[in-house]
């Protein structure tokens, strides 16, 4: 048994060595991602050019839309690059912060791999900051009412106040504001459910001024009536029905015979047709309706009856558009004509016109009450602008259901990390044990934000979070942080910079857990074969163990 101790202790070596290798490559993947947009967090920070794969050009300060354009090698980078997509999924905000807090916690942790400590150590003391992170966080959040507008102005402005639209003032702030509003439905008990994929759609229309912009109290549209010159393009208080189904004869499945003996039997069929038509229109027409829309097609006999009636119809619908409309003016989309009643009939619609901006019709439905969908519609020089403000409106649309969600701020500005930081480095002396050092670790690490914030305003770094660290260290006023603008140190409250509390406590907890669950993996295992040149047998291939140094020799970040 003495003979087999020693190769046990060097396999256990071993073992530990190649996990260490793993863990440094992951560290210097996730720290490579980070270094790629840590320049585009705060309002002077840098844009960045982007080459997509169709050969177009982005020009963007959104870490998100970078990081989506960047084909990574490494395993490691790439689940960087989710993060990213998950935080802008859930709250919308804080893309490029959730990225550099987790590349700053990853490096913090390279120290005490190095040290022999185990992962599973590290990742408790992690756990443990980010409880007490977030106990900060409640500590220090102040309650905001939804219902003044000058407020949530202020708070959507300052977190778009680091996007290229920030230049365009209260526009983008003011179109989100009132997009959010529109759509929000209470569902008791104070919460407030705001759906915006489904019920807001930002339509961008390029030509006229970005001030031209707006949202509008109901829908619109790129479609045009069935028969131009015979339907009204122009109804006041229009009565809305909206199907599911189609005003046309029923086409067979596939291939369909009928033996017909007389020549006569050929005018019955098509009189079959035209009455089963007829009977349909009539169904609709006795409700008497100004606009019928579907989703499926109209043949040209549906159209003859509806015009001759004075009914103007819009077919081949998105299912999507028809859901808005349906929100917007009242009405219920009903499947079957037959089953139509007239409680399905929209009626709160105040106006239906059709306009053309350049080449093409839009239709609007408009001036509705008490819409619960909307349209926002964006002019714009360029398809270019008009992108990237449709992605800040986006961000900014967020914010602001966060905001109505769970009412709740928390100071901009690096303040609030900076208030963690020191917070947790107080607890840190109460803690027992080897998870002492980690959890310091950690409180060091969210200083990672207002140092970058400092970075890019082109401050002194050391002397400016030498002094913030002062001020905070005193525990005087939470509120002091950087003003990303003048890069002065200010009360956050004066100068109205502020966070949402969910954006905030939703980078911390994505942040920490994806570096827990980096420091976890000790092996990378390839599944994927080899392509094999041709004319050769397929080989029975091993999945292969990448080491630190295969990883370092695939190309992390394309040059």
């Amino acid at each position: 048994m003495a003979l087999h101790a020693p190769v046990l202790v060097l396999k256990d070596s071993l073992k530990r060595e190649s996990g260490a290798r793993v863990h440094h490559a992951n560290i210097q993947a996730a720290k490579a991602v980070a270094d790629i947009i840590r320049t585009t967090l705060g309002p002077r920070s840098m844009l960045k050019m982007l080459l997509d794969a169709g050969g177009g050009i982005v020009v963007t300060n959104d870490g998100n839309a970078i990081l989506r354009e960047l084909d990574l090698a490494h395993p490691a980078a790439k689940s960087m690059i989710e993060l990213s997509r998950t935080q802008d999924e859930e709250v919308g905000d804080g893309t490029t912060s959730v990225i550099v807090l987790a590349g700053e916690m990853l490096h913090v942790a390279q120290a005490f791999i190095d040290k022999n400590y185990h992962p599973t150590v590290i990742c408790r003391a992690y756990t443990k900051a980010l409880e007490d992170a977030v106990a900060v966080l409640d500590k220090i959040a102040m309650s905001v009412d939804v219902n003044d507008r000058g407020t949530m102005l202020g708070l959507v402005k300052s977190c778009i106040s680091t996007k290229f639209t920030s230049q365009f003032g209260d526009l983008i702030a003011d179109l989100a504001i009132d997009a959010t509003t529109t759509v929000g439905v209470d569902l008791g008990q104070g919460i407030r459910e705001v759906d915006i994929k489904k019920y807001i759609k930002v339509e961008k229309v390029p030509g006229g001024q970005l001030e031209d912009s707006n949202v509008l109290k109901g829908v619109m549209i790129n479609k045009d009536v069935v028969a131009p010159g015979k339907m009204r393009r122009k109804i006041v208080n229009p009565r809305i029905i909206l199907l599911d189904c189609p005003l046309e004869y029923k086409k067979g499945e596939n291939q369909t015979n009928a033996e017909l003996m007389k020549e006569e039997d050929w005018e019955v069929l098509l009189k079959m047709e035209e009455e089963y038509i007829e009977n349909i229109c009539a169904q609709i027409l006795k409700f008497k309706p100004d606009l019928v829309i579907t989703e499926k097609g109209l043949s040209d006999l549906a159209c003859h009856f509806l015009s001759k009636a004075g009914v103007s119809a819009i077919r081949r619908l998105r299912k999507t558009d028809n859901n808005r409309i349906a929100k917007a003016c009242g009405a219920t989309i009903v499947n079957r004509p037959e089953e139509l009643q007239e409680s399905d009939v929209g009626t709160r619609a105040g106006l239906f016109e059709v306009k053309k901006f350049g080449d093409e019709f839009f239709s609007f439905i408009v001036d509705c009450k008490e819409p619960k969908a909307c349209t926002v519609l964006l002019r714009g020089a360029s398809k270019d602008l008009l992108n990237e403000v449709e992605r800040n409106l986006q961000d900014a649309m967020s914010v602001a259901r966060n905001i109505l969600k769970n009412p709740k701020l928390l100071p901009g500005g690096g303040a609030t990390e900076l208030t963690v930081s020191a917070s947790l480095k107080q607890k840190s002396s109460s803690i027992e044990g080897i998870e002492k050092w980690p959890y310091e670790a950690a409180a060091l690490a969210f200083e990672a934000i207002p140092r970058t914030l400092a970075q890019n305003c082109g401050l002194n770094v050391i002397r400016t979070m030498t002094q913030l660290q002062g001020k905070h260290a005193n525990a005087e006023n939470a509120w002091v942080g950087i003003d990303g603008s003048t890069g002065e140190i200010v009360d956050m409250k004066d100068r109205k910079i502020w966070d949402s509390y969910n954006v905030k406590a939703q980078t911390f907890k994505t942040a920490i857990e994806a570096a827990c669950m980096l420091l976890r993996i000790d092996d990378i295992v390839s599944g994927i074969k080899k392509k094999q040149p041709p004319g050769s047998g397929p080989s029975q291939q091993k999945p292969t163990i990448v080491t630190e140094g295969d990883a370092d020799n695939e190309q992390m970040i394309p040059e």
